[in-house]
């Protein structure tokens, strides 16, 4: 593969502002809520122009690390990012190392059997009555016939993220948030055209149950159960894959 290169243009004035800002956020030296100086006054600092400033500004709101107020007591301000921000970066990160081979299926299932398994744990003392109804939808959801293999897979990405909050473990959901959102998928895709819905409902139904009875060890016996299972079934389409491959002359 040829590689064409071409000019790369140097980073304009309000990304490097915005950089500086964005650094001064990570190292601690603007916390949150801290308000900044004002457009006119960041342009003094800097020695730029008002427009650069103000493009540095819309460049740190689109990733919600700043946010404005009008009025009197208006200003911009440094935002706090939420879980789901950061979140989403660990997933695309993670969705990225996995496309470029950096985990192994085994990888990916064995990470989520041990963290999973805490959440489950947790989860057993603390799921609320909401959470509980919340898991019976999603448990509704994927019987119905109609739902597509996306559809379902989403719905069981759905499933075992309330698992995760339901653990009441606020960095533990945040962690698995990653596993969930970028491992589980690329697992579904794997093993759906060899995976049964009808098991994978069942094993949801004992889990749910399990939850419902605080019963953390049999949750997780479940969750294991599912684990052997859909591994056996990525070693079949992994499998398939390369007779598949064999059969190109």
């Amino acid at each position: 593969m040829t590689l064409e290169i071409e000019p790369v243009a140097q980073r304009s004035l309000s990304s490097q502002i915005a950089g500086q800002i964005r650094q001064a956020i990570i190292d601690g030296s603007l916390k949150a809520d801290d308000r900044l100086p004002t457009e006119t006054e960041l342009a003094q600092r800097y020695q730029v122009s008002r427009p650069t400033i103000r493009e540095a500004l819309k460049r740190l709101a689109a990733q919600n690390l700043i946010r404005s107020r009008r009025g009197p007591t208006g200003g911009t301000f440094i935002n706090r990012p939420s879980t789901t921000d950061l979140s989403d970066s660990i997933t695309s990160a993670t969705t990225l190392l996995v496309s470029m081979d950096a985990f192994s299926m085994e990888d990916i299932f064995q990470t989520r059997l041990m963290l999973e398994s805490n959440c489950l744990q947790l989860a057993a003392g603390h799921v609320s009555e909401t959470q509980l109804k919340q898991l019976e939808q999603e448990l509704a959801s994927q019987q119905d016939n109609e739902l597509t293999a996306e559809q379902f897979c989403a719905s069981d990405v759905r499933f075992h993220r309330l698992i995760a909050e339901a653990s009441g473990n606020p960095l533990l959901s945040f962690i698995m948030f990653s596993v969930i959102e970028a491992l589980q998928p690329i697992s579904n895709m794997v093993t759906f055209r060899f995976r049964e819905r009808s098991v994978i409902i069942d094993q949801h139904q004992r889990i749910l149950q399990a939850l419902q009875h605080k019963n953390a060890d049999l949750a997780c016996a479940v969750l294991a159960e599912q684990i052997r299972y859909l591994a056996d079934k990525s070693n079949q389409a992994q499998q398939w894959k390369a007779e598949k491959a064999a059969q190109i002359p």
